[in-house]
Parts: structure tokens; C-alpha cells; sequence
């Protein structure tokens, strides 16, 4: 990594090929794709979720709770211990495409992202913003660098929803000094995803960070 916190797309390349090498030891579904009308490639992920605020009743609750189970563990559970009320589980069940680009203007990676219900049916901006934990609101209608909107994907052409990359090398910047400090190798595409995923219900499993440490 160079001392300062830009990096070009070769290097960008070269941090999203060793976080797809440890994903496919995990099984985590990260993979790296190219178009065919131009040089540009890309990090994916697509995963289903069920939605936030879907209601659920387990025995023995006369209240209902909020589900954040991935719809993988929600759906194996036994039919006596999780029912989804009001509505199936099918029609609450979303899919989620998570596409890590490089931004030549800001010469920082950028994460697009877009979701769908499973017949098809786009979540709109408004239900994005009502996924979105407490913890993090706040901050997002402060600061611009997380400002979530929606453009046009740079390779793709389609509309997907973006968290805005103008401020990124602000918040990486001290990540990236530390690690200078303690001379610890750090890929950016770990730290930084592990930064920015959690705000759209992208979580980095631990074995990332520790994979980073055993390689140094």
C-alpha cells in the first residue's frame, strides 16, 4: 500500500483477489467479474435476507419481535419454533447484490448495491433507509461520505443504490496510519468494507481480519 490513502486499480485488483481467495475458503460468495464491452471488473456478492420489520412469533411470546436472521438460518428453523405472521415467508424474503466497483475520480473503492423481492419487485429507497439500524441513521443524514442514493452501475448500465465514496479516504485514513504505526499490513478491502457494509446489512465474518494477521 502506498503511504498515502489513494490506490489505483491494479492495486484494487490485486486486494479484492486476496479477499475473494480467503472467501472461497469460507464458502462466503464473493466473486470477481468482468464485462465484456470493457476492461472493468468487479466484486460480487449476492445474498437473501429476510426483511426488515417482518414480524415473527416464537412460543411462549405473546409480542411480536423484528426478525435479523439471515433467511438461510430463519427458514431452517423448526415450524413450531418460527412462524412469520401477516404475510408468507416467501413474500418477505429479499435478495441482495452487493458490488464492490473502483472509482476513478476518487480513486477509493465504492459499494453498489440493489434489492429485490424474489418475484422480482425492487425495494424502493424508501424501504432501503427503513432497513437500516438505528445506530447508523443519525450518522447517515450528517455525513456525506455514507449518503446512500441511487446511480446509474458504472459497468452494468442498470440503476443500483450507492453509498456515496466522497469521504472515504477520510475515514480510512487513520485505519491506514495505525497500521503504519504498529507496522501491520492491512487490505484495504477488508478494512474498509468492514467499515461501510454493516450500514446496507453486509457483515464481514471475523475469519477476514484474522486471515490479514496470519498472512503478515
Amino acid at each position: 500500500m502506498e503511504e498515502d490513502e489513494f490506490f489505483g486499480e491494479k492495486t484494487f485488483q490485486h486486494f479484492c483477489a486476496e479477499f475473494i481467495k480467503h472467501s472461497q475458503q469460507i464458502s462466503d460468495g464473493w466473486e470477481w467479474r468482468t464485462s465484456k464491452d470493457c476492461s472493468e471488473g468487479y466484486m460480487c456478492k449476492t445474498q437473501f435476507q429476510m426483511k426488515p420489520g417482518t414480524l415473527v412469533s416464537h412460543p411462549g411470546t405473546s409480542a411480536h419481535v423484528q426478525t435479523c436472521l439471515p433467511v438461510e438460518e430463519a427458514l431452517e428453523l423448526p415450524p413450531d419454533d418460527f412462524e412469520v405472521t401477516e404475510t408468507t415467508a416467501g413474500s418477505e424474503v429479499v435478495k441482495y447484490e452487493y458490488h464492490v466497483l473502483y472509482s476513478c475520480s476518487y480513486q477509493v473503492p465504492v459499494l453498489y448495491f440493489r434489492a429485490s423481492f424474489l418475484d422480482g419487485r425492487p425495494l424502493a429507497l424508501k424501504d432501503i433507509w427503513e432497513g437500516i439500524h438505528e445506530c447508523y441513521k443519525s450518522q447517515l443524514l450528517q455525513e456525506p461520505w455514507d449518503t446512500i442514493t441511487q446511480q446509474e452501475h458504472p459497468v452494468l448500465g442498470q440503476p443500483f443504490f450507492v453509498l456515496h465514496p466522497c469521504k472515504t479516504n477520510e475515514f480510512m485514513t487513520p485505519v491506514l496510519e495505525n497500521s503504519r504505526k504498529i507496522n501491520r499490513s492491512v487490505n484495504y478491502i477488508t478494512s474498509w468494507l468492514s467499515i461501510v457494509g454493516p450500514v446496507v446489512g453486509l457483515n464481514l465474518p471475523l475469519s477476514y481480519a484474522r486471515t490479514a494477521s496470519q498472512d503478515e
